[in-house]
C-alpha cells in the first residue's frame, strides 16, 4: 500500500498483510491461549528479542490483536498501539504504568465520569494527587507543577463538548518534559489527530466509533513504541487483554468507520441546527455550531466535531423524563458513537448517586440531555426529537 495512502484507505487495508495464513481477504480470528516452539532454540531467541515478532502466550497478545494494533497505528500516524479490555482498561494502564506516590496528574474539571473516579479514588490511594482544572489551555497550563507527572485531556470533553487547545497544552507540556494524554474519543476518528497536535499518547474507547455497531467494548492506547514499553509490560502483567473475537469485531467495524464518520458529523450538525432553533430547547452544545464557546478553537483544530450533542430542555426533570419515553428512534442507552441513535438524561444515566446540588456543582442541570447521533436519516431523527418536543 501507498506510504501516503488517505486515511479512509488506512481504515480498510492498513496495518494489514496483503498475504494472510490461509489466504483470507479479512483477517483471521486466531482463537488460542497459548502458541508453541519448535524448539528450544526458538524459545531462547524469543526471549532476546526486543520487539517480539511472535507470539507466546494469549496474555501478552494474538495475531489478531496484533493487527488491529497495526491499524490503529496506521491510522494515527504513530508507531505503536495497545490494544485492551476497554477504554477504562486503557486509562488504568497508562496511568498506573506512570504514577508513582507525591505525583499530581492534572485533567480538565469536566471528564469521563469513570476516569474522574478513577483518578479521584484509585490514584489517591497510591498517593498520586487528581488536580482538576478548567477545560481550557490557561487553566490548563496553569495548574502544571514541579509535581506533576502527565497532563489528560478529553476532546472534547464530556457532556459539555469543550474543546482545550491542545497544541497550546502541548507546547508547555513538552517544554516541561512531561508527557500529554489526549483522549478524543468523543471527537472521532478523521475528526481530529491528536499526534499531530503534540499528544505523546492517545487514549480510545474502540466501544465508540471505531467498533460502531453498539456490539463490542474494548480500547486502546497509541504513541511512540518507546514510550509506551511501560504501559505493554503492565498491560501484560495485569491482564486487560481484548479477545480475539472483539479485535475481530472492531477490525470489521472499521472498514466502514470513514462512511460512518461522514454520516455522524452530517447527522449530529442537522440535529444540533434543529434544537438550537427549538422554543422548548434552552442551550445547545456541540462544537460545529457558532453559539459553542469553543468553537473558534473546534474550528481550528477539528475536521468535524462528532456525534455527539447536548442540550438542555426548557423542562424539570420529570419533563425531561417524559421527553426521553416519546422518543422512538432515538433509544434511551449510555454510550456513543453506535450506527443506532442513542439518548440519556445525564442526570440519571450518569450521576444519579450524586446529590442535586453535587450535580450543580459539576453543572449536571436535570433538563441536560446527551444524544449519540447515528447514521439513520437526519430527517427522521429530527422529526422523532419534534414529535418528543411536544411532550414539553
Amino acid at each position: 500500500m501507498r506510504s501516503n495512502a488517505k486515511q479512509s484507505t488506512l481504515a480498510v487495508h492498513g496495518g494489514e498483510e496483503r498475504r494472510k495464513p490461509g489466504h483470507p481477504v479479512a483477517e483471521p480470528i486466531i482463537q488460542t491461549a497459548t502458541f508453541s516452539f519448535e524448539t528450544s532454540a526458538e524459545v531462547r531467541s524469543y526471549q532476546e528479542e526486543e520487539n517480539k515478532t511472535r507470539f507466546e502466550y494469549g496474555r501478552y497478545g494474538s495475531p489478531t490483536q496484533r493487527a488491529l494494533e497495526a491499524k490503529l497505528a496506521a491510522l494515527y500516524s504513530t508507531e505503536d498501539a495497545i490494544v485492551t479490555s476497554s477504554g477504562m482498561a486503557a486509562v488504568a494502564d497508562t496511568l498506573l504504568s506512570l504514577f508513582c506516590r507525591g505525583d499530581e496528574l492534572v485533567l480538565t474539571s469536566e471528564v469521563y465520569r469513570r476516569t474522574r473516579i478513577f483518578s479521584e479514588r484509585f490514584l489517591g490511594r497510591l498517593g498520586v494527587r487528581a488536580v482538576f482544572t478548567d477545560p481550557t489551555a490557561e487553566s490548563v497550563v496553569a495548574a502544571i507543577t514541579r509535581r506533576t507527572r502527565a497532563v489528560f485531556l478529553e476532546m472534547p470533553t464530556n457532556p459539555h463538548l469543550y474543546v482545550p487547545d491542545v497544541a497550546a497544552v502541548a507546547a508547555a507540556t513538552r517544554k516541561r518534559g512531561i508527557p500529554l494524554i489526549v483522549d478524543p474519543t468523543i471527537a472521532g476518528p478523521f475528526n481530529v489527530n491528536p499526534f499531530a497536535l503534540g499528544a505523546d499518547m492517545v487514549i480510545l474507547s474502540l466501544t465508540k466509533y471505531v467498533a460502531g455497531h453498539n456490539d463490542v467494548i474494548g480500547g486502546a492506547v497509541l504513541g511512540r513504541r518507546k514510550e509506551l514499553l511501560p504501559v505493554r509490560e503492565f498491560h501484560g502483567t495485569i491482564g486487560t487483554l481484548l479477545p480475539p473475537i472483539a479485535a475481530y469485531l472492531i477490525l470489521r467495524g472499521m472498514k466502514t468507520l470513514a462512511l460512518r464518520m461522514q454520516r455522524h458529523n452530517h447527522n449530529a450538525l442537522e440535529v444540533a441546527r434543529f434544537l438550537e432553533e427549538h422554543p422548548r430547547v434552552r442551550q445547545v452544545y456541540y462544537p460545529g455550531l457558532k453559539s459553542h464557546p469553543h468553537h473558534d478553537v473546534a474550528a481550528r483544530l477539528m475536521q468535524g466535531c462528532g456525534g455527539v450533542v447536548s442540550f438542555r430542555l426548557r423542562a424539570d426533570l420529570e419533563g425531561s423524563e417524559r421527553f426521553l419515553d416519546r422518543l422512538r428512534l432515538f433509544r434511551i442507552a449510555p454510550s456513543l458513537g453506535g450506527v443506532e441513535s442513542l439518548a440519556e438524561l445525564v442526570a440519571t444515566m450518569s450521576y444519579w448517586d450524586k446529590s442535586r446540588r453535587e450535580r450543580k456543582v459539576l453543572d449536571i442541570p436535570d433538563d441536560l440531555v446527551r444524544l449519540s447521533v447515528g447514521i439513520e436519516d437526519a430527517d427522521d431523527l429530527v422529526a422523532d426529537l419534534a414529535y418528543a418536543l411536544k411532550s414539553l
